[in-house]
């Protein structure tokens, strides 16, 4: 039993201890890395952090167009006074139209030249100098959209650009408000200012409009994520169940009524005469040029005679007056004469008429003493007494008289 554990333990001793991973190789305990630490907060860089001043000098320049030129020249003293405590020295030059920047030996900051830079961008695309020189300010970057060269066709681009702006500014507001950034919509680009998370938001939600998708959908989606976020138990979760899908509708657009296919003939048709040809054949190629004035005259005279002809005729028209047998067709067709005699028996078939209705309403005594006497008999006892008396007041004042 001794020598097979010998020899067991000899053969472990010769086996060649296994490597660690890949993995794992470089993952050193670090004591000092708590989850309370920001690792995505800038650090202030102070002058007492420089070794020294920069070795080599770095510059930027940008046009900018005439129209800033007023604006820049009001405030380039401020641009100036800025940059200065930067150790930044910049000039603006109204012959070339440019504006520069460059270290110089007071520079403590490297990265200030990159930040003076991007001011001197964002004054050229006509955002203000109070609003651009947020720039110089750590954790404040900025992204100019270029939007010009998406589209051909300029309406649609007009259409698409005030989209971002919205009613009344609306739009861009929102934008704003949810991406915290801000954002400035000048000619064939479109500039941003805030955190960079903002910035790829504003870039996502231009290049999204300028391409046919409104911003109001980008807009509910961050309004989503913005409330989502303030939960801390979906911080570790997919948010994909939470946010709007919204499909592409497709519209049916009447279509084109297609064009009849020319036949195709098998040899090309014959070639169409030239003018000199034509001039041969009608004899006008030989004649001199006083016998070409002539002739142009007369054609001339021609036409004019036959245009004169032809309004006196539309003149003479209305002079002209109308057949009576068209009159007497516009007049309405007399009614048949009726004679006397016809009249007469109308009457008298009439009168009949009446005395049948009369017979017929007619009725026994027996019944008439039963019913009451109707209200239209009363009246009309009544109005027979009124005559009467009208009656005898005529007679009165005739006797009088």
């Amino acid at each position: 039993m001794s020598d097979t554990e010998e020899a067991t333990t000899v053969k472990a001793e010769e086996q060649p201890q296994q490597r660690p991973g890949k993995k794992g190789k470089y993952r050193k305990e670090k004591p000092w890395d708590t989850d309370d630490i920001d690792h995505w907060k800038i650090d202030e860089f102070k002058p007492e952090h420089s070794s020294g001043p920069l070795l080599e000098e770095s510059s930027f320049a940008t046009l900018f167009p005439k129209y800033r030129e007023n604006y820049l020249r009001e405030v380039w003293p401020l641009v100036t006074q800025t940059l200065e405590k930067h150790g930044i020295a910049c000039v603006l030059d109204l012959i070339e139209g440019s504006m520069s920047v460059k270290t110089t030996r007071k520079t403590w900051d490297p990265y200030a030249v990159l930040k003076a830079r991007d001011l001197i961008k964002l004054l050229s695309r006509s955002v203000p100098f109070q609003q651009a020189a947020k720039i110089l300010e750590d954790g404040v970057a900025c992204d100019i959209i270029k939007i010009g060269n998406i589209l051909r066709n300029k309406e649609r681009f007009v259409k698409r650009r005030q989209r971002l702006l919205g009613p009344n500014g609306n739009t861009l507001k929102a934008i704003e408000l949810l991406t915290k950034c801000y954002v400035m919509v000048q000619g064939n680009t479109v500039s941003a200012m805030g955190p960079h998370k903002g910035l790829k938001d504003v870039r996502r939600i231009v290049i999204d409009c300028m391409n046919n998708i409104h911003p109001i959908y980008h807009i509910k989606e961050l309004m989503i994520k913005r409330e989502l976020a303030k939960d801390p138990k979906l911080a570790t979760e997919s948010w994909d169940r939470f946010l709007p899908h919204f499909k592409k509708r497709s519209v049916n657009l009447p279509k084109k009524p297609k064009k009849p296919k020319k036949e195709k003939q098998l040899f090309p048709p014959a070639q169409q005469p030239r003018k000199e040809d034509l001039m041969i054949e009608s004899g006008e190629y030989f004649l001199s040029k006083k016998q070409k004035e002539v002739a142009e005259l007369q054609r001339k005279k021609d036409a004019q005679a036959e245009n004169t002809a032809r309004r006196r005729e539309e003149r003479e028209k209305s002079l002209i007056a109308p057949s009576e047998t068209s009159a007497k067709a516009k007049m309405p067709a007399a009614a048949p004469e009726t004679s006397i005699e016809d009249l007469k028996r109308k009457f008298q078939e009439q009168a009949e008429q009446k005395k049948k209705r009369k017979e017929v309403k007619t009725e026994d005594a027996d019944s008439f003493l039963t019913k009451a006497p109707s209200k239209k008999k009363k009246r009309d006892h009544n109005d027979e007494e009124k005559q009467e008396k009208k009656e005898k007041k005529r007679k009165i004042k005739r006797e009088e008289a």
